[in-house]
């Protein structure tokens, strides 16, 4: 071994190459802020959030209103998952295998899994932040796009985002296999170079941008198990105005889950998520904001969706990656030498550490992460 580590780097360079064929849809598709060196692990890091604006009607008088004031609400992220994937080779194995030729071949396949496992690590965290979705579309249990030039999906969850106000620009669609199965089969407006005015799906297997959504094929979407709910719940109060998140309910059986999709008797043209569940008579279930599009009467029963497949539909800014290098003490630790190397696809920079132990070396690739939902208005889920 070279006594550095930059003659193993076109070793890791290459292992990026096999990286990148995995399907990571979420990673390039959220916020990222990939330089958080001030942030400790289980740190927790404070960040405003305006509230929405009221007006008033402008009457003419001596002095100005004294309005304007507002509460900033706020929001925490934290860096929670520091992790690591080791490589490690003895001198006896490195001569063995060295014999063959074989040697930089398998070093280059196990450092492709040890940042595919981190990888798949960092995408099921930002596909788990489906339960703060603060709406849906779709029907459950069936996969989204199913008949030929129909567009409905796509329109549906448009009209979710649209109707809570979140921006037309940079929103995002990432989807599960069967859902991109029924895009690539099924829709052929997309793959019709005529139609299309492109031949990427067709011969590169690259859909893009459908109707102002960028698509993105994720292996990690989440299969919600909706809860055990039976006989419905309803409504307890007489003051669900717009915009309540906190809905008292009475009766019903079973327990409702953070997740589950339910559509609420006065309101069947929507589809909320729940935020929190419940599990009895005089308890709360909770809404991601907005909340309440509509307002509700008592006695308003609460129907609960089928179990589904969480496609994620959302505003870039609606959900924050931040990544950095495992910290080192000050002065380094025993490592011979540190190095990064960059994902060119998903963008995480993973850290290289090399250990020379007695008569063999190890190898750490690693990574500290950590995710947040900050706009549950501006997500959606595509229920499938």
């Amino acid at each position: 071994m070279a006594n550095t580590l930059t003659g193993l780097l076109p070793t890791l360079y290459d292992a990026i190459d096999v990286v990148s064929r995995e399907l990571v849809g979420f990673i390039p598709a959220v916020t990222r802020n990939s330089s958080a060196e001030r942030v400790a692990k289980d740190e927790t890091v404070t960040f405003p959030i305006a509230p929405a604006s009221t007006v008033a009607d402008i009457t003419p008088g001596l002095y100005a209103p004294d309005t304007g004031d507002q509460t900033i609400a706020t929001a925490t992220l934290t860096i929670n998952k520091s992790r690591y994937a080791p490589v490690r080779w003895s001198g006896e194995e490195m001569r063995g295998v060295n014999n063959t030729g074989q040697l930089a071949m398998i070093m280059r396949d196990q450092f492709a899994q040890a940042m595919r496992a981190l990888c798949n690590e960092v995408e099921l965290d930002l596909a788990a932040l489906y339960t703060k979705a603060s709406g849906a579309y779709g029907v459950g249990g069936t996969a989204p796009f199913p008949t030929a030039a129909d567009f409905s999906d796509f329109a549906g969850i448009q009209q979710v985002l649209d109707e809570r106000g979140c921006p037309p620009t940079d929103r995002h669609l990432v989807l599960g296999s069967a859902a991109i199965a029924n895009l690539r089969g099924k829709q052929s407006v997309l793959y019709k170079a005529n139609e299309a005015g492109t031949t990427e799906l067709l011969r590169r297997g690259i859909i893009g941008d459908v109707l102002g959504l960028q698509i993105h094929n994720s292996g990690q979407v989440k299969a919600h198990t909706k809860g055990t709910a039976t006989t419905p719940y309803i409504i307890n109060s007489t003051t669900m105005a717009i915009g309540t998140t906190a809905l008292v309910v009475d009766t019903g059986a079973g327990v409702v889950v953070a997740g589950d999709v339910v559509v609420f008797s006065g309101d069947t043209g929507r589809k909320y998520v729940i935020l929190t569940g419940t599990s009895g008579s005089g308890t709360t279930l909770a809404l991601s904001a907005p909340g309440l599009r509509v307002a509700l009467a008592d006695n308003a029963t609460i129907t609960l969706s089928t179990s589904y497949a969480a496609n994620m539909c959302f505003h870039r800014s609606a959900i924050q990656l931040v990544t950095r290098a495992p910290a080192m003490p000050d002065g380094g630790d025993t490592a011979d030498d540190v190095t990064e190397v960059v994902d060119p696809i998903s963008g995480l920079a993973f850290q290289i550490a090399m250990y020379r132990q007695y008569r063999q070396v190890k190898f750490e690739v690693g990574l500290a992460w950590g995710v947040a939902a900050t706009k549950s208005d501006n997500i959606a889920l595509l229920i499938g």
